[in-house]
């Protein structure tokens, strides 16, 4: 199988590319009257399937889709059980739990600017489509996660039972209003969380917004840390995106990156624990072992833990590790850009202050993206 290959600097170089195209375009690209972006005009506008259009209608839709209960064997968990907002998306756990108790073998990613990615999954690059990635949950079995797999018709049948439904399927697919079915449901799933943007943090103030108060002198010496080749950061974490894999209107193909971080080798020849090797078990490749795709830093403050498996705690923890060119120094697969480095006291709370800069309080509590169920209708009450 041909092997997939990492363009961290080209995907740097494309993306500020696209910016410069997308910069000071009128203000029409940035929505339409199916559905309003909301998006500053620096950031071009995400790639969306042409057999599912984002419509306000939709996004609803899957709204109430991604914080249903109903979605889950039990009636316990729903997509939100492992996205929470108040954590940019994501649960604060090393590894999620199912509802049958299976643990997930990798942790819980934030899903804000999803709409920007080419590949969903930490170690499959195949997974491409929000539409197919939000089958994993619900029908998965190895891990099972929500369980409902063999209960295609107790799903349809829940949610037809639901009053709220019919009027919101009704709007969001007006080609087959009363359809509810894995067509109308992941597509609805997907693009809710399409629209979950977060480009509002103080350093898109600050770089792009021409705000500038809007970080801390600190934070500005910690942007220059990270853009500097002593730290290597920007070379995976670059872009707007603030990771290499990168897709979008202004893009004529996608970036993608997936590295070995040096967290394990467990056979002195770069390999990964089993049932976590990274994405060689898709690709087949020997050098593959131990890659996994680059997560974005951006609201990197509220997503702890960290890594692939969630073993990394904290944001010092995090640096601690790429200062020791990683968790195994000695992995002869790990990247070239985890060269090690050191700083000083300052020079941490520096690049500390930057990284908290790219968070995003407005994502946190916006009641755009909240959960539509609290309060008398919550399946969470049944």
């Amino acid at each position: 199988m041909r092997r997939l290959k990492t363009f961290a600097i080209a995907a740097f170089g494309a993306a500020l590319a696209g910016l410069a195209a997308c910069a000071g375009g009128p203000s029409s690209q940035r929505g339409s009257a199916a559905y309003d972006w909301r998006l500053p005009e620096w950031v071009p506008l995400p790639v969306v399937p042409a057999d599912n259009p984002i419509s306000e209608a939709k996004f609803e839709l899957g709204r109430h889709l991604f914080y249903d209960t109903r979605l889950s064997a039990d009636r316990t968990q729903a997509c939100a059980t492992c996205h929470h907002q108040d954590r940019a998306f994501t649960d604060g756990r090393a590894l999620p739990v199912g509802v049958t108790g299976d643990v997930v073998a990798r942790n819980a990613q934030g899903i804000a600017n999803v709409a920007w990615l080419p590949v969903l999954t930490w170690a499959n690059p195949n997974v491409k489509s929000l539409e197919q990635q939000a089958l994993i949950p619900m029908f998965g079995t190895h891990p099972t996660e929500l369980g409902m797999a063999g209960r295609e018709d107790e799903l349809f049948a829940r949610l037809r039972a639901e009053p709220r439904y019919r009027p919101l399927f009704a709007a969001a697919f007006p080609e087959a209003p009363d359809e509810i079915s894995l067509r109308t449901i992941t597509r609805a799933l997907a693009a809710f969380q399409r629209g979950i943007v977060s480009y509002r943090s103080p350093y898109d103030r600050y770089k792009w917004g021409g705000e500038a108060d809007a970080i801390s002198a600190s934070a500005k010496r910690g942007e220059d840390l990270f853009f500097g080749e002593r730290l290597e950061c920007y070379h995976c974490h670059g872009g707007f995106t603030f990771t290499d894999n990168i897709r979008h209107a202004r893009l004529p193909f996608a970036e993608l990156g997936f590295h070995n971080t040096a967290l394990y080798d467990v056979d002195g020849e770069g390999g990964y624990p089993a049932g976590n090797p990274g994405i060689v078990e898709h690709t087949g490749e020997p050098d593959d072992r131990g890659r996994f795709r680059t997560p974005s830093l951006r609201n990197v403050e509220v997503t702890a833990p960290y890594m692939h498996d969630g073993s990394i705690e904290t944001l010092d923890a995090a640096i601690d590790h790429y200062a020791a060119g990683g968790r195994k120094p000695g992995n002869p697969l790990k990247s070239n850009f985890l060269v090690g480095f050191e700083l000083s006291a300052p020079e941490r709370g520096d690049l500390i202050a930057f990284l908290k800069s790219l968070t995003d309080r407005s994502l946190l509590t916006d009641p755009r993206y909240a959960d539509p169920w609290n309060g008398a209708a919550s399946p969470r009450a049944k």
